[in-house]
């Protein structure tokens, strides 16, 4: 069980959520029993360092740390002519100069220097998003008794995990909001429901397996539970939370949000990932016929959605959500953390 595997007293681990969190919210679950988890795949050196000071601070139990550990491909210059020409109506709208866009994607996969940062923390879990890093990083980790999981999206996914060196094993179903942690194959049919692909793990892993996507209440979690899951992953649910740093922008457009208005995109990074249907993706399409690789689309996206969000726009912000939302403002995160659990049967 993962309660032991972490030294948590509740079997429920917060997702890592960039761009809406910050080590606050992380902090607030591991004291309420769960595992907060900081996302760090979006953070400088200096900003890794202030985030791990503060999570080091605020709490003594265990939490965990998140990382990208994508292969970068190359940008090629046609590549990002046709995404420009593609997005060069709105950079006329908005008046964005393409000069003025910037060079490299935030996005950076885990290395050396970043293993050299957090060495000294030991953090007790450390988790990845698209795959496991090199095995050479990957026990460097260990060495410090460091749990280690990440998301499979797939069966193929999940045994590759586990054969690599993964302790346990995040069943990320389509419901899931942001992005999808595929890396075996880009084919998104293969994907499943949070249900379906639990089950599948359970009966053919030797490895806890913890449920994400769709978990929206206490009989969501309870049902992962009777489907042999060892733990939930949750995200969505502390959108609104008041740990939470979700902009005002984004906010409110889960709040208005019509029932299944959430789908998959790769417009904002180049991967695929769940969000709320906006202008961007109603009128480029939630899948863009020449957006480039991620993490290289988010470079003039973020151009686009900076100016647009200074003028109260939310049309090409990446608004992250998960297919089943219920909103719960005015709630601390240790409030929703114990809603959640309150029917897993210890």
């Amino acid at each position: 069980m993962i309660r032991t595997l972490f030294d948590i007293s509740t079997a429920l681990i917060q997702a890592p959520m960039a761009g809406v969190q910050d080590a606050v919210l992380a902090a607030s679950v591991c004291e309420a029993g769960g595992l907060g988890s900081l996302p760090c795949a979006m953070l400088s050196k200096i900003q890794l360092i202030e985030q791990l000071e503060l999570l080091s601070r605020s709490t003594s139990k265990p939490y965990n740390l998140n990382f990208f550990c994508h292969s970068t491909l190359q940008y090629t210059k046609l590549q990002k002519q046709q995404w420009h020409l593609t997005l060069a109506p709105y950079f006329n709208e908005y008046a964005i100069a393409e000069s003025s866009l910037a060079d490299e994607a935030s996005r950076q996969p885990i290395n050396q220097s970043i293993i050299d940062i957090i060495a000294p923390y030991k953090p007790a879990v450390v988790s990845f998003h698209f795959g496991l890093p090199a095995p050479f990083l990957l026990e460097q980790i260990k060495s410090w008794g460091a749990s280690v999981i990440s998301t499979a999206t797939t069966i193929e996914e999940a045994k590759w995990l586990v054969d690599n060196g993964a302790d346990a094993v995040i069943a990320q179903g389509l419901e899931a909001g942001g992005h999808r942690g595929h890396f075996l194959s880009m084919d998104l049919s293969l994907h499943k429901s949070t249900a379906e692909l639990v089950q599948e793990c359970v009966a053919q892993l030797v490895v806890p397996v913890i449920a994400a996507g769709g978990i929206a209440t206490e009989d969501d979690v309870a049902h992962m539970q009777a489907l042999g899951a060892a733990g939930v992953q949750v995200g969505s649910a502390y959108l609104l939370c008041n740990e939470a740093n979700t902009s005002a922008i984004h906010r409110n457009a889960i709040l208005s949000q019509q029932k299944d208005n959430t789908a998959l995109t790769t417009l904002f990074s180049g991967r695929a990932a769940r969000g709320i249907c906006n202008r961007g993706m109603k009128e480029l399409g939630s899948m863009p016929l020449h957006v480039p690789p991620f993490p290289y689309a988010s470079i003039a996206i973020t151009a686009l959605r900076s100016r647009a969000e200074a003028l109260g726009d939310s049309g090409f912000s990446p608004l992250w959500c998960g297919q089943k939302y219920i909103p719960r403002e005015h709630m601390s995160a240790a409030q929703i953390t114990q809603t959640l659990m309150q029917k897993w049967l210890v």
